[in-house]
């Protein structure tokens, strides 16, 4: 397989996917929409419902029951993007080399372009009962949106946000930091992979692991996320580099340094692939995926 190839493609697909869900821009509430689709479209690597998909195909799913929930999925990592822009968060104006979307459309429609998509994604993602007669799979969904809930609510990633956000300034130990980390970036990696496995009709022991190992991928992800910030370049990174310190805020790599945060990386990963590969079913891609993720320049 020519991952980069493939890559790729299939991000190219999981692009047209969104595309077809995002509101059309009319009425007198526009801007919002424009604000809105300007927000998702200004590019990313669609990790999430990539990751979601891939997980729906490794347990066999083979209908379009996932593509709903995969664009639900991108809407939410967008809202919380824009949120964590805002002048109050983390006053960031650029973004994947792009203005942000407060930067772009004042901080008002900043606020309501965020909630606009937090709640669009609800009602992109409950349309995956359209067409069900069979309980069984009416089940599937309806746990589906319970899980995508819960891990991008207050048990989640917003739990997640309001930790960073308490402990902004402050010297924190590690085990709070990993409780961040965990909820702000691993909730919505977990809720990615256990959707797609859920839809596909994985078991309640399967889901477990893969909670765990989209736990593991979430938490080696921002770590180099905080490697990056210290030595990358903004043309590279496309967002703000060394932002962390000017908001004073404690990351991995401040607390553990430079060297033993690239070593854990490398130890988190490895042990997110060993787990993964402890499945009785396999995805090469997914697999890869996850390796590069970590070994990431932006």
């Amino acid at each position: 397989m020519n991952f980069p190839e493939e890559l790729e493609k299939r991000t190219q697909w999981t692009e047209t996917v969104i595309k077809k869900f995002l509101p059309k821009e009319e009425g007198s509430q526009r801007v919002v929409m424009e604000a809105m689709n300007y927000s998702v479209l200004a590019g990313g690597k669609r990790l999430r419902p990539l990751m979601m998909y891939e997980t729906y195909q490794m347990f066999g799913g083979t209908s379009d029951v996932v593509c709903p929930f995969m664009a639900a999925m991108e809407m939410i990592h967008t809202y919380s993007l824009v949120h964590d822009d805002l002048p109050a968060m983390d006053n960031d104006e650029y973004r994947r080399g792009k203005l942000t979307t407060h930067a772009k459309y004042g901080h008002a429609m900043g606020i309501l372009a965020g909630d606009g998509l937090l709640n669009y994604a609800f009602e992109t993602a409950v349309k995956a009962f359209e067409g069900k007669k069979d309980m069984g799979e009416i089940q599937q969904v309806a746990k589906a949106l319970q899980i995508l809930a819960k891990k991008a609510g207050i048990y989640g990633m917003i739990g997640g946000q309001v930790a960073d956000v308490n402990c902004s300034g402050q010297k924190i130990k590690k085990e709070l930091l990993d409780e961040i980390y965990e909820r702000k970036t691993s909730a919505l990696l977990e809720a990615s992979m256990m959707v797609g496995a859920t839809l596909a009709g994985a078991g309640e022991e399967e889901i477990r692991i893969l909670e765990q190992v989209a736990s593991d991928v979430g938490w080696a992800f921002q770590i180099r996320d905080d490697i990056l910030d210290v030595t990358s370049t903004l043309e590279t990174l496309g967002k703000p580099v060394n932002s962390d310190d000017k908001n004073e805020k404690t990351t991995y790599v401040t607390l553990m340094g430079l060297d033993q945060a690239s070593k854990d990386v490398e130890e988190i990963s490895a042990r997110a692939i060993r787990l993964l590969a402890s499945l009785p079913y396999s995805n090469e891609f997914l697999t890869e995926l996850i390796k590069s993720l970590v070994y990431r320049e932006k």
